[in-house]
Protein backbone atom coordinates (compact mmCIF):
# COMPACT_ATOMS: atom_id res chain seq x y z
CA UNK A 1 0.00 0.00 0.00
CA UNK A 2 2.97 2.25 1.02
CA UNK A 3 4.21 2.02 -2.88
CA UNK A 4 0.86 2.39 -3.94
CA UNK A 5 0.72 5.90 -2.66
CA UNK A 6 4.43 6.68 -3.51
CA UNK A 7 3.38 5.56 -6.92
CA UNK A 8 -0.07 8.26 -7.02
CA UNK A 9 2.38 11.21 -5.65
CA UNK A 10 4.58 10.61 -7.88
CA UNK A 11 1.67 11.28 -10.63
CA UNK A 12 0.14 13.35 -9.03
CA UNK A 13 3.88 15.41 -9.33
CA UNK A 14 4.24 14.41 -13.02
CA UNK A 15 0.42 15.75 -13.62
CA UNK A 16 1.77 19.51 -12.07
CA UNK A 17 5.33 19.33 -14.25
CA UNK A 18 3.08 18.89 -17.26
CA UNK A 19 1.64 21.98 -16.56
CA UNK A 20 4.78 23.98 -15.88
CA UNK A 21 6.53 22.13 -19.02
CA UNK A 22 2.94 23.52 -21.06
CA UNK A 23 3.71 26.97 -19.49
CA UNK A 24 6.84 27.18 -20.11
CA UNK A 25 6.96 26.38 -23.72
CA UNK A 26 3.68 29.54 -24.26
CA UNK A 27 6.06 31.82 -22.48
CA UNK A 28 8.89 31.18 -24.63
CA UNK A 29 6.79 31.18 -27.95
CA UNK A 30 5.01 33.92 -27.15
CA UNK A 31 8.03 36.11 -25.96
CA UNK A 32 10.02 34.81 -29.40
CA UNK A 33 7.42 36.12 -31.34
CA UNK A 34 7.46 39.85 -29.80
CA UNK A 35 11.17 39.56 -29.94
CA UNK A 36 10.76 38.58 -34.27
CA UNK A 37 9.17 41.83 -34.86
CA UNK A 38 12.22 43.70 -34.02
CA UNK A 39 15.12 40.72 -34.89
CA UNK A 40 17.25 40.61 -37.69
CA UNK A 41 17.85 36.90 -39.15
CA UNK A 42 20.91 38.05 -41.26
CA UNK A 43 24.55 37.53 -40.16
CA UNK A 44 25.48 40.75 -38.22
CA UNK A 45 22.37 42.22 -38.18
CA UNK A 46 21.36 39.41 -35.35
CA UNK A 47 23.72 40.89 -33.26
CA UNK A 48 22.74 44.62 -33.74
CA UNK A 49 18.74 43.32 -33.83
CA UNK A 50 19.07 41.70 -30.39
CA UNK A 51 21.67 44.40 -29.20
CA UNK A 52 18.80 46.88 -30.19
CA UNK A 53 15.89 44.97 -28.41
CA UNK A 54 18.16 44.82 -25.16
CA UNK A 55 18.66 48.42 -24.52
CA UNK A 56 16.16 50.62 -27.09
CA UNK A 57 12.64 48.45 -26.73
CA UNK A 58 10.67 48.72 -24.19
CA UNK A 59 10.32 46.03 -21.65
CA UNK A 60 12.63 44.37 -24.72
CA UNK A 61 15.53 43.09 -22.06
CA UNK A 62 12.84 41.57 -20.66
CA UNK A 63 11.67 39.78 -23.38
CA UNK A 64 14.55 38.39 -24.16
CA UNK A 65 15.92 37.53 -20.52
CA UNK A 66 12.53 35.34 -19.87
CA UNK A 67 12.90 33.59 -23.35
CA UNK A 68 16.37 32.62 -22.51
CA UNK A 69 15.44 31.34 -18.87
CA UNK A 70 11.78 29.69 -20.56
CA UNK A 71 13.88 27.72 -22.82
CA UNK A 72 16.92 26.45 -20.79
CA UNK A 73 13.97 25.71 -17.94
CA UNK A 74 12.20 23.49 -20.31
CA UNK A 75 14.87 21.93 -20.83
CA UNK A 76 15.78 20.87 -17.11
CA UNK A 77 12.01 20.55 -16.30
CA UNK A 78 11.36 17.87 -19.09
CA UNK A 79 14.53 15.70 -17.95
CA UNK A 80 13.01 15.93 -14.69
CA UNK A 81 9.58 15.16 -15.96
CA UNK A 82 11.12 11.56 -17.69
CA UNK A 83 12.60 10.57 -13.83
CA UNK A 84 9.44 11.51 -12.10
CA UNK A 85 7.29 9.20 -14.26
CA UNK A 86 9.70 6.06 -14.44
CA UNK A 87 10.15 6.54 -10.44
CA UNK A 88 5.86 6.27 -10.82
CA UNK A 89 5.75 3.41 -12.90
CA UNK A 90 4.47 5.33 -15.47
CA UNK A 91 6.38 3.04 -18.43
CA UNK A 92 3.70 0.72 -18.73
CA UNK A 93 1.98 0.06 -22.03
CA UNK A 94 -1.42 2.39 -20.50
CA UNK A 95 1.14 5.56 -20.64
CA UNK A 96 2.25 5.07 -23.70
CA UNK A 97 1.16 8.52 -25.33
CA UNK A 98 2.40 10.23 -22.18
CA UNK A 99 6.15 8.78 -22.46
CA UNK A 100 5.73 9.23 -26.31
CA UNK A 101 4.87 12.62 -25.93
CA UNK A 102 6.96 13.58 -23.07
CA UNK A 103 10.00 12.16 -25.02
CA UNK A 104 9.44 13.97 -28.29
CA UNK A 105 9.10 17.23 -25.90
CA UNK A 106 12.35 17.04 -24.78
CA UNK A 107 14.08 16.51 -28.20
CA UNK A 108 11.75 19.50 -29.51
CA UNK A 109 13.14 21.65 -26.65
CA UNK A 110 16.54 20.33 -27.23
CA UNK A 111 16.31 21.09 -30.33
CA UNK A 112 15.29 24.93 -30.17
CA UNK A 113 18.36 25.32 -27.75
CA UNK A 114 20.54 24.15 -30.57
CA UNK A 115 18.85 25.90 -33.58
CA UNK A 116 19.34 28.90 -31.43
CA UNK A 117 22.69 28.65 -30.39
CA UNK A 118 23.70 30.97 -33.88
CA UNK A 119 20.88 32.96 -33.53
CA UNK A 120 22.51 35.30 -31.48
CA UNK A 121 25.36 35.75 -33.94
CA UNK A 122 28.24 36.25 -30.92
CA UNK A 123 31.95 34.10 -31.39
CA UNK A 124 30.66 31.21 -28.79
CA UNK A 125 27.44 30.62 -30.99
CA UNK A 126 29.64 30.92 -33.85
CA UNK A 127 32.68 28.64 -32.80
CA UNK A 128 29.97 25.97 -31.37
CA UNK A 129 27.99 25.57 -34.01
CA UNK A 130 30.95 25.57 -36.06
CA UNK A 131 32.04 22.43 -33.94
CA UNK A 132 28.52 20.92 -34.21
CA UNK A 133 28.84 21.03 -38.14
CA UNK A 134 31.85 19.30 -38.26
CA UNK A 135 30.23 16.74 -36.27
CA UNK A 136 27.19 16.94 -38.57
CA UNK A 137 29.33 16.13 -41.25
CA UNK A 138 30.63 13.19 -39.85
CA UNK A 139 27.20 11.70 -39.91
CA UNK A 140 28.01 8.23 -42.74
CA UNK A 141 26.14 8.73 -46.12
CA UNK A 142 24.10 11.96 -45.28
CA UNK A 143 26.08 14.16 -42.88
CA UNK A 144 27.92 16.33 -46.32
CA UNK A 145 23.62 16.87 -47.56
CA UNK A 146 22.79 18.00 -43.76
CA UNK A 147 25.21 20.44 -43.64
CA UNK A 148 24.29 21.91 -46.83
CA UNK A 149 20.91 22.17 -45.67
CA UNK A 150 21.50 23.91 -42.66
CA UNK A 151 24.57 26.11 -44.09
CA UNK A 152 22.57 26.68 -47.43
CA UNK A 153 26.11 25.14 -48.93
CA UNK A 154 29.18 26.59 -48.33
CA UNK A 155 30.21 28.73 -45.39
CA UNK A 156 28.26 29.94 -42.10
CA UNK A 157 26.81 33.12 -43.59
CA UNK A 158 23.71 34.99 -43.53
CA UNK A 159 21.32 32.43 -44.75
CA UNK A 160 22.79 29.54 -42.26
CA UNK A 161 20.68 32.10 -39.60
CA UNK A 162 17.82 32.52 -42.26
CA UNK A 163 17.44 28.72 -42.02
CA UNK A 164 18.18 27.98 -38.56
CA UNK A 165 15.62 31.09 -37.82
CA UNK A 166 12.98 29.61 -39.78
CA UNK A 167 13.44 25.92 -37.99
CA UNK A 168 13.31 27.22 -34.72
CA UNK A 169 10.50 29.71 -35.62
CA UNK A 170 8.00 27.47 -37.62
CA UNK A 171 8.65 24.02 -36.87
CA UNK A 172 10.13 22.98 -34.00
CA UNK A 173 8.41 25.36 -31.73
CA UNK A 174 5.18 24.87 -33.28
CA UNK A 175 5.97 20.75 -32.35
CA UNK A 176 6.91 21.62 -29.03
CA UNK A 177 3.35 23.16 -28.52
CA UNK A 178 2.04 20.01 -29.74
CA UNK A 179 3.74 17.89 -27.40
CA UNK A 180 3.48 19.83 -24.36
CA UNK A 181 -0.65 20.01 -25.15
CA UNK A 182 -0.62 16.26 -26.07
CA UNK A 183 1.42 15.32 -22.67
CA UNK A 184 -0.56 17.26 -20.51
CA UNK A 185 -3.89 15.72 -21.73
CA UNK A 186 -2.52 12.15 -21.73
CA UNK A 187 -1.67 12.74 -17.64
CA UNK A 188 -4.99 14.28 -16.86
CA UNK A 189 -6.49 11.46 -18.73
CA UNK A 190 -4.06 8.95 -16.47
CA UNK A 191 -5.22 11.27 -13.93
CA UNK A 192 -8.95 10.70 -14.04
CA UNK A 193 -8.57 6.89 -14.83
CA UNK A 194 -6.29 6.72 -11.25
CA UNK A 195 -9.24 8.62 -9.25
CA UNK A 196 -11.88 5.78 -10.37
CA UNK A 197 -9.59 3.27 -9.82
CA UNK A 198 -9.34 4.69 -6.45
CA UNK A 199 -13.03 5.16 -5.81
CA UNK A 200 -13.52 1.81 -7.00
CA UNK A 201 -11.20 0.28 -4.28
CA UNK A 202 -12.66 2.51 -1.65
CA UNK A 203 -16.23 1.17 -2.58
CA UNK A 204 -14.80 -2.31 -2.42
CA UNK A 205 -13.31 -2.07 0.89
CA UNK A 206 -16.80 -0.49 2.44
CA UNK A 207 -18.67 -3.48 0.75
CA UNK A 208 -16.03 -6.28 1.99
CA UNK A 209 -16.17 -4.40 5.95
CA UNK A 210 -19.99 -4.37 5.83
CA UNK A 211 -20.03 -7.88 4.44
CA UNK A 212 -17.93 -9.15 7.51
Amino acid sequence: MQNTQFDRILRRIATILSVVILSLCLIYVSTGILLSFNYEPTAGGAYRSLRMIDTQVAYGWLFHRSHDIAGNAMIAIALVQIVIMFLGRQFRQSWLIAWVSGIFFTLSAIGLDWTAMILDWNQEGYWRFNIELGNIEAIPAVGTLLRDILTGGGAISSLTVLHLYTLHNYFISVAAIIFAVVHLSALLWQERQMYAETREEVMQLKQASVAS
